[in-house]
């Protein structure tokens, strides 16, 4: 059953504070852990920039979306992103877990009325 990942982030001050340097050094240790990250399933979907104009739009400024084949693979990427020092620099809010479909969603939502 498939997985996803969906984070929120926004820079800390710590980002801000280091050279072009620093930053693309980053960059590189997050770049190496891809192909490993890949061997495991784990797809990017789609990474951006929040849209502030969007009805209810999320106070984070930037996006992931992550599809992993399974809940071992979310483990590891939400393992390796905290590894990484990731959240060292950006205040990061997940939202991660099995996908449903519409009628097993609405299931969900019913279900949780009923706690």
């Amino acid at each position: 059953m498939p997985h996803f990942l969906a984070e929120l982030y926004t820079p800390k001050p710590a980002w801000h504070a280091l050279s072009d340097a620093q930053r693309e050094a980053f960059f590189a240790t997050i770049g190496s852990a891809l192909p490993h990250l890949s061997s495991l399933g784990v797809e990017a979907l789609a990474l951006g920039k929040v849209d502030p104009g969007k009805l209810h739009s999320a106070a984070q400024t930037f996006f992931a979306i992550w599809r992993c084949p399974d809940d071992a693979a979310l483990e590891a990427l939400v393992s390796g992103i905290a590894q990484s020092g990731w959240h060292s620099y950006f205040e990061t809010v997940n939202a991660g877990g099995a996908a449903t479909d519409l009628a097993g969603h609405l299931a969900q939502l019913g279900e949780a009325a009923r706690h």
